[in-house]
C-alpha cells in the first residue's frame, strides 16, 4: 500500500483549468472569515506584532503524539485500566427473534466456583428510565430480536464467567417475527426525520414529468434502476468494553467511547442520578467508526452488575460475536435512482427513493438520500426515505452514515447514464456540477468537485482510457477503470469547551473532553494549541477523554477536530487577552466553540473524486483492485500524516464495502449467520495494493476559525461505486449490488451480458 504527498494543484473549473466555485462563483476569497482570525496561516493575532515567535506547526507533518505510548503498551484502553478487586461479566443472549422469556434456570451456573451472581430480568435493578428500549436491559421478559441480552453471569475470572454463562438455560414462548427487509413485501412507513435531523423527503419541480420527457426524446435518456447495499457492521480493533465501579451513588465508568460527556448524560438518565455523579474516562479508543458514538447495552449491563456487587469493579468486554447484535450496524438499503438527461448529458431530473430497515423497538433512519440532494444540478428533484420496522437489532451509525450507502446508487447510475449517452463519465459529472446548492439555492462556501475530478483524472491517467467495456486483457485478467464522486457535509455541533492554563516553566495545559479514536486528535489539537498560543509544540500538555474535563461534542460526523479545535482557538485567544504573554502559574481561561455567522448563508461540504482500477479473472470472476486513487477538497489540512491516514483508511473501508462486507440473515430464525470475523470478510493487507490519497489546497474561511472540513468519512463515500463502475468497464457486466461477489460477475458473464451500443460522443 502506498500514499503520496498532497496535491499542490489549485482548484479546477468545469474545464479543469480555472479556480473552482467559491461563495460568489469566482473562487475562494479571504475576506469575512469566521471567528475573527484573518490569517490562519500567519501570525495568530494573539502575540506581539510581526512574525510569530515560534515556527507554525499547523500544516506540518508531525509524528503522532500518542504513537510511542501505543507501541510500548503504555496507552490504556477501556478494559485495561487498573482497578481494585475486578470481577468479570459475560452476557447470555436470546436464541429466538421474538417472544418472551418464560423461565431462566441459573442453578448450574451459580454452583460454579468463582461465580458471584447471575442477573436476569427477575432480579436486576429497575432502571429509572426505559425510554430508550435499546438500553432497557433485563427490565422484562420480552425478547425483541435474536442476540438480545437475557441474562448475565459475573465471576472472579472471565473464563469462569463465560463458562457459567453457557450453563444458563433459558426457556421461551415464541411469537411470529419478520427479520428480512423485502421492499416489495415489508410494510413501509415514512419516518418524521432521518438521522441528524435530515428531512425525510424533498421535492422540487416534477421529476415524473422530466422522466417522461427524457424517455420521449430520441436522444435523451431516462434511467430508472434499483441499487442495493448490504447490511454491514463496524469492527473496530478494540471491542466494546466497560469497567463499572459504584461508590455509594456515584458511578465511574471506563468505557470505549466516542463521547464521554454524551455517554455520561445518557447513563445518568437511565440510572436516575445527577450527571455530576457519573464519571466517565476514556483517553484512548481503538477505533469506533460510529459504533461507539452512543452508549449501548453493554455499558448499562456493566453498571447493573457492579450495582449488584457493592465495592467490586465489574469488567465487561463484548465478544466479537456479541458485537454483531449489541452495538449497531449499517442498515441494508434499496435505492431506486432516476436520472433524466438530454443528449448533451445535462440532467433535467434526479431522484432517489431509499428503503431501509429499523428495529421495531427503536427507530433509526439512515439519511441515504442526502447525497442526491447536493451532488448535481437538475431542475426537477425528488428524494424520499421509507423504513420497515423489523424484529432485528437496532441499527446505528457506521462510518459516513447516509452518505456512504447513499453515494453508491447515484454514482453507479451516473456511470450507466454516461455509457448510454456515449459520454465520458468524468465529463458527465463536470457538466452537471452545481454552481449553488441544488435544493436550498445557497452558494457553496467552497466547492471544488471539478478540481478533484480533473486532478484525479490527470494523476490516474484517465485520458488514456479506452471507453469500451471488456476490451483490455492481461492473460486471463480483464482490466477496467472506474470513477465516482465523493461528498460529505460540514457538520456543526456546538457545545464544546476548551480550557487553557499556564502551569509554569513555559508550559501550558490544554483541557477538553474530546475523544481520539486513533484519528490523530492527540496530535492535531496540540498543534492548534501551540500555534494559537504561539509556543513550541512540546510546551503543550493536552488532556482528553474524561468527563472531569470541559465538555466536548461527539467524535462523529467528521466534526470533532473542527469543533474542538475552534474551542481551543477561542480559549487561546481568551487566555492571551486576559493574561498576555507573561502569565503567572495558575492563570487560566476557557471558551466555547464560537457561533458561525455564515452557517445560514452558505452550503458547506467537502468533495472528492475516486478512481479505481480492477482486474477480474475471466474464468472465476475473482475481482482484484490493484489501484485506488482519491483526490479531495476538504479545507485546510492540519497534519498531512494524520490526514492521509484517515483518507486511506476510509478508502480501504470503501473497498471492503465493494468486495467483501455483508452480514447475512437467516430469516427463518432471525439469525445473523456470519457473525464472526472468520465468515464476515473485511479487506486485509493482501487486498490493498496501491492506495493514493491526494488533496486540493482549498481555502475556505467560512466553515470555522481553522478553515477545516472533516476528513474521517469522505474517503469512504464514492469508493464502492468507483470499484463497481470499474468492474463494468472490465467485464461488460453491470452489478447493481454490493458486495461484488463471484456469482454476480460470473452470472452476468455466463448469461452473455455485454455492453449495449455506445454512442460516439466526445470525452473530457
Amino acid at each position: 500500500m502506498t500514499s503520496t504527498p498532497e496535491s499542490r494543484a489549485g482548484s479546477g473549473s468545469r474545464s479543469g483549468s480555472l479556480p473552482g466555485n467559491g461563495p460568489a462563483g469566482n473562487g475562494p476569497v479571504r475576506n469575512d472569515p469566521v471567528g475573527n482570525d484573518p490569517a490562519p496561516d500567519g501570525p495568530t493575532g494573539n502575540g506581539p506584532a510581526g512574525a510569530p515567535a515560534h515556527p507554525r506547526v499547523v500544516g506540518a507533518d508531525v509524528e503522532r503524539a500518542d504513537a510511542r505510548a501505543k507501541v510500548a503498551g503504555r496507552a490504556p484502553y477501556a478494559f485495561e485500566h487498573p482497578v481494585e478487586r475486578p470481577c468479570y461479566a459475560h452476557a447470555v443472549l436470546s436464541s429466538i427473534p421474538r417472544g418472551r422469556v418464560t423461565a431462566v434456570d441459573t442453578g448450574a451456573a451459580r454452583q460454579e466456583d468463582g461465580v458471584l451472581t447471575v442477573l436476569t430480568h427477575e432480579n436486576a435493578e429497575r432502571l429509572a428510565s426505559t425510554e430508550d428500549a435499546e438500553l432497557a436491559i433485563l427490565q422484562g421478559p420480552e425478547v425483541a430480536f435474536r442476540g438480545q441480552v437475557v441474562a448475565a453471569v459475573v465471576a472472579e475470572t472471565p473464563e469462569t464467567a463465560r463458562h457459567a454463562a453457557s450453563l444458563v438455560r433459558v426457556s421461551y414462548a415464541t411469537e411470529p417475527h419478520e427479520s428480512e427487509l423485502k421492499p416489495g413485501e415489508s410494510e413501509l412507513y415514512r419516518p418524521e426525520s432521518a438521522n441528524g435531523g435530515a428531512d425525510t423527503d424533498s421535492v422540487l419541480g416534477d421529476l415524473d414529468a422530466a422522466m417522461e420527457r427524457a424517455a420521449a426524446d430520441p436522444d435523451g435518456v431516462a434511467l430508472d434502476e434499483t441499487y442495493v447495499t448490504a447490511m454491514t457492521h463496524c469492527h473496530p480493533m478494540e471491542p466494546h468494553a466497560t469497567i463499572a465501579v459504584w461508590q455509594g451513588d456515584e458511578l465511574t465508568l471506563y468505557d470505549s467511547s466516542q463521547s464521554v460527556h454524551g455517554h455520561r448524560d445518557t447513563l445518568a438518565k437511565v440510572f436516575g442520578i445527577d450527571r455530576g455523579r457519573v464519571h466517565m474516562i476514556c483517553p484512548y479508543v481503538g477505533g469506533g467508526f460510529g459504533s461507539k458514538g452512543e452508549p449501548h447495552a453493554h455499558a448499562v449491563l456493566a453498571a447493573l452488575a457492579a450495582r449488584a456487587l457493592p465495592g467490586r469493579a465489574v469488567k465487561f468486554a463484548l465478544t466479537r460475536q456479541q458485537m454483531f447484535t449489541l452495538v449497531g450496524y449499517r442498515t441494508p438499503t434499496y435505492q431506486r435512482v432516476r436520472l433524466a438527461a438530454g443528449a448533451d448529458g445535462r440532467l433535467t431530473g434526479i431522484g432517489m427513493d431509499a428503503v431501509e430497515q429499523t428495529s421495531r423497538i427503536k427507530e433509526y433512519a439512515e439519511q441515504s438520500a442526502n447525497p442526491t440532494r447536493v451532488m448535481y444540478a437538475a431542475e426537477h428533484r425528488r428524494t424520499t426515505h421509507r423504513l420497515a420496522a423489523l424484529d432485528v437489532p437496532v441499527p446505528s451509525w457506521m462510518r459516513a452514515p447516509g452518505e456512504c450507502p447513499g453515494m453508491f446508487g447515484p454514482e453507479v447510475a451516473m456511470d450507466e447514464l454516461a455509457e448510454r449517452l456515449g459520454m465520458d463519465p468524468v465529463e458527465l459529472r463536470i457538466r452537471n456540477d452545481a454552481p449553488v446548492d441544488p435544493e436550498s439555492g445557497k452558494p457553496f462556501s467552497s466547492r471544488n468537485l471539478v478540481a478533484c475530478l480533473s486532478e484525479g483524472a490527470r494523476r490516474f491517467g484517465w485520458q488514456d482510457r479506452d471507453p469500451r467495456p471488456g476490451v483490455r486483457r492481461d492473460g486471463r485478467w480483464l482490466i477496467g477503470t472506474g470513477v465516482a464522486s465523493s461528498a460529505y457535509p460540514v457538520n456543526r455541533m456546538p457545545g464544546s469547551v476548551a480550557a487553557v492554563q499556564y502551569v509554569g516553566d513555559g508550559r501550558y495545559q490544554v483541557d477538553i473532553g474530546a475523544a481520539d479514536l486513533g484519528t490523530g486528535a492527540w496530535t492535531v489539537l496540540a498543534q492548534v494549541a501551540a500555534d494559537r498560543l504561539d509556543i513550541p509544540l512540546d510546551a503543550v500538555e493536552l488532556r482528553l477523554g474524561d468527563t472531569a474535563l470541559p465538555r466536548a461534542t461527539v467524535a462523529g460526523g467528521s466534526s470533532g477536530t473542527a469543533m474542538w479545535g475552534s474551542a481551543i482557538v477561542a480559549a487561546a485567544r481568551a487566555f492571551r487577552k486576559r493574561h498576555g504573554h507573561d502569565p503567572a502559574p495558575g492563570d487560566h481561561a476557557q471558551a466555547e466553540t464560537p457561533g458561525n455567522p455564515h452557517a445560514e448563508r452558505f452550503a458547506m461540504h467537502a468533495f472528492g473524486a475516486q478512481f479505481a482500477e480492477v482486474r477480474v479473472d475471466a474464468d472465476t470472476g475473482e475481482v482484484r483492485v490493484p489501484r485506488l486513487l482519491g483526490v479531495f477538497a476538504a479545507g485546510r489540512i492540519l497534519n498531512p500524516r494524520t490526514a492521509r491516514s484517515q483518507l486511506v483508511g476510509g478508502m480501504t473501508m470503501g473497498l471492503s464495502m465493494a468486495l467483501h462486507e455483508e452480514t447475512v440473515t437467516d430469516p427463518r430464525y432471525g439469525l445473523l449467520v456470519n457473525h464472526d470475523l472468520a465468515n464476515y470478510h473485511v479487506t486485509a493487507n493482501a487486498d490493498v495494493r496501491n492506495i493514493e490519497a491526494h488533496w486540493i489546497d482549498e481555502d475556505d474561511p467560512y466553515v470555522n476559525p481553522l478553515g477545516i472540513k472533516g476528513i474521517g468519512e469522505i474517503g469512504i463515500t464514492g469508493t464502492a461505486a468507483a470499484v463497481v463502475n470499474a468492474v463494468r468497464h472490465a467485464t461488460g457486466v453491470r452489478v447493481r449490488e454490493v458486495p461484488v461477489t463471484l456469482d454476480k460477475v460470473l452470472g452476468g458473464m455466463a448469461s452473455g451480458e455485454r455492453p449495449g451500443p455506445v454512442r460516439a460522443r466526445g470525452g473530457t
